[in-house]
């Protein structure tokens, strides 16, 4: 059909700033105005014959496909807002209102572009949504899923990746990579021979496309997947200094990423510094509140919610756990004849030894001192809360080297049950703590000789 012959103000029509569509009921274009090239980057004869779906982002596909059914069933469409890749890749944010008309059974459609608009718009919101997940988001995993999506609002982000720099080893972590082509080997990897290298060295963001993706990378000596379109990647900086890179990466028959593109992220990518930042401190308050600094054992509160936890699953269940509460015998000698420097140490390794006799679902907790608590839920008979405290003991039982200084130790251990010994909490630990001190007092004491 042509549609400038049928319709005589095509002439007209040509000289508006918004395209003008003529889609049929299978969204094929089959009349496209002269500002379509300026929007899309098309000529009108190029867009003639194209699906309007497969030039639309794969986010937005499916809600494009929605509201061209809902002007097909006679509902017109005013202002709906979606994206589309133009001919050199790029993207553009367009503004639609469409009807149908029922006499020729097509889609007509206006067209306006608000790309600056939307990027000026979205500066604005993309700071505040990430200044809000910093504050919302429970662990560092979780803001960067929600920073993917507030990032994924405004740019193709179906590659996106968080890699944080450790300066002082020179490597990079990567605690968030969602690729559909590649995925980290390892978590961590010295950050040498990588595009994230190439920005934290030159402390500026970085886009490669088709054009410059091949001589940037003969001259860095950078291998990256062959089917690479496009990387943008910009510099995460804090008050510290350089803390990491954030991402974006498209393949073949994706779009390009623009500069325009590049400013945008650029913009918000002190805001996400800060906000990662913010997370990894209140994760360090968090570790502070509830883990024993010496030895990075759970402490006396963390084991209490733990053990409140466990009672909650075995009273719905029907199940056990046990309480062992374990003692060394003169650990007050090791820090009066060797100093506290040795007897840190020494706890140190005791920590890391009773550790070693857990199962991944048990908690060993330093409540203070030379005291440990050990939690075990779900057990299915007492007997197995013997045989761990059997194990602990003979753990133990094997002689320290701490500096120099050969120890050797013993432990008293008590045991409590549940359901046999108590309740709740404090009856439970009150039973274990009685029986360690029944064992002490029936001769299975703990010596220590320096």
């Amino acid at each position: 059909m042509d549609m400038k012959s049928r319709a005589p103000s095509a002439s007209f029509i040509d000289l508006l700033m918004d395209a003008v569509f003529a889609v049929d009921v299978d969204g094929c274009i089959v009349f496209a105005s002269a500002s379509c090239e300026r929007i899309f980057g098309y000529t009108p004869q190029e867009m003639v014959g194209k699906t309007m779906f497969d030039m639309v982002v794969a986010e937005d596909r499916e809600r494009t496909r929605q509201s061209a059914r809902d002007v097909t069933l006679g509902q017109p469409q005013l202002h709906f807002e979606n994206r589309y890749i133009r001919k050199d890749g790029q993207i553009v944010h367009i503004m639609w209102s469409a009807r149908w008309s029922q006499t020729e059974q097509l889609r007509i459609g206006v067209a306006r572009d608000i790309t600056e608009l939307k990027q000026a718009e979205a500066k604005q919101a993309m700071l505040y949504l990430i200044s809000e997940a910093a504050y919302a988001a429970e662990d560092l995993i979780a803001l960067f899923q929600r920073i993917h999506q507030i990032v994924g609002t405004l740019l193709p982000a179906d590659n996106f990746s968080v890699a944080l720099y450790d300066e002082e080893k020179d490597q990079l972590n990567f605690p968030y990579c969602v690729d559909v082509v590649e995925q980290p080997s390892e978590t961590s990897r010295p950050a040498a021979g990588t595009l994230c290298a190439e920005i934290i060295r030159s402390g500026q963001p970085l886009l490669l496309n088709a054009e410059t993706m091949a001589a940037r990378l003969a001259q860095s000596q950078i291998t990256v997947a062959p089917n690479l379109l496009c990387c943008l990647g910009v510099p995460l900086k804090s008050h510290k200094g350089m803390i990491g890179v954030l991402m974006l990466k498209t393949y073949a028959g994706g779009a390009c990423y623009s500069e325009k593109d590049q400013e945008l992220l650029q913009f918000v990518s002190t805001q996400i510094a800060t906000a990662i930042e913010r997370q990894k401190m209140q994760a360090r308050l968090q570790h502070m509140a509830q883990y024993d600094q010496l030895t990075a054992l759970p402490n006396r509160g963390f084991l209490y919610d733990r053990l409140k936890v466990a009672l909650a699953t075995a009273r719905r269940e029907r199940g056990r756990l046990s309480v062992l509460y374990l003692d060394l015998d003169k650990f007050k000698q090791v820090n009066d004849t060797l100093g506290h420097d040795v007897g840190d140490l020494f706890l140190q390794e005791v920590a890391r030894r009773l550790k070693q006799c857990m199962r991944e679902s048990d908690t060993v907790a330093r409540i203070g001192g030379d005291e440990f608590i050990v939690l075990l839920p779900g057990i299915s008979l007492p007997e197995h809360a013997t045989l761990v405290a059997e194990k602990i003991r003979n753990a133990l039982q094997r002689p320290f080297n701490i500096n120099g200084h050969d120890l050797n130790i013993r432990s008293s251990i008590g045991i409590a049950l549940y359901p046999e010994h108590g309740d709740n909490e404090q009856q439970l630990l009150k039973h274990a703590d009685n029986g360690m001190y029944l064992a002490k007092n029936n001769g299975h004491r703990s010596r220590i000789d320096i």
